[in-house]
């Protein structure tokens, strides 16, 4: 990088990852930190002053991800006012939709957390934590408005976002963007497995839920049903 061209101005973390991503969609998912720097038009000692090793950037751009899916997703994913599997279908459709506007991030997170440092360190990163924790706090809000016990609510978000991920892996592949077809597959599939996980995780809380009934309908019977103590 000449000294003409490199930025002087202070640069901040969103902007390392901006650049670290137009990296990625442009040149594929194996950038180097050279590359990252030279696109932010700073050094490299500078682009470390501000994250503390590869796995410090690899998680913002993690979360960054993350940030676009859930927008792309919506934030109302309650599933109670809608059928959840039509709630279910339409998050997952806007998810899929924000992975194909960059294939080459997700395919990077998911090489970075089998990478090694320079030194034959493992670089300590999770792919699914931050959407993992984002999914944790909507489930928790969807349990307090119908409301059931949210206990295990953690483990119920690790469990989708495990799911998704894999399954994402195998959609997306290592080539070409997958068509309209394989997409529409990759939606109707994680959309199953995702309601079998919160479909045990209710029935867990004594609560059977129909799928293409809403959570508020199918809470109304069951109180209904239920013999009246006088």
């Amino acid at each position: 990088m000449s000294r003409a061209s490199a930025r002087s101005a202070p640069i901040t973390r969103a902007e390392i990852v901006d650049a670290a991503i137009r990296v990625i969609d442009r040149d594929g998912p194996r950038p180097s930190m050279d590359d990252i720097a030279r696109e932010a038009r700073i050094t490299k000692p500078r682009l470390y002053r501000q994250f503390a090793d590869k796995a410090d950037l690899y998680t913002e751009i993690s979360n960054q991800l993350a940030r676009w899916a859930t927008a792309a997703a919506g934030t109302d994913l309650t599933l109670v006012l809608q059928p959840p599997r039509i709630a279910l279908r339409r998050v997952l459709a806007g998810y899929a939709d924000s992975i194909l506007a960059h294939p080459n991030v997700f395919r990077f997170l998911g090489q970075a957390q089998a990478a090694q440092g320079g030194d034959g360190s493992v670089l300590q990163f999770d792919l699914g934590r931050a959407a993992a924790g984002r999914f944790a706090k909507q489930a928790r809000e969807v349990a307090e408005s119908i409301p059931i016990d949210a206990d295990g609510i953690d483990y119920l978000a690790r469990a989708v976002v495990g799911v998704v991920v894999s399954i994402t892996d195998l959609w997306l592949g290592d080539a070409a963007l997958p068509g309209a077809e394989r997409t529409a597959e990759f939606v109707d599939q994680a959309t199953e497995f995702v309601w079998g996980l919160i479909d045990g995780f209710l029935r867990g809380k004594g609560i059977s839920a129909d799928p293409d009934t809403p959570i508020f309908t199918s809470l109304a019977a069951m109180n209904q049903a239920q013999p009246s103590v006088g």
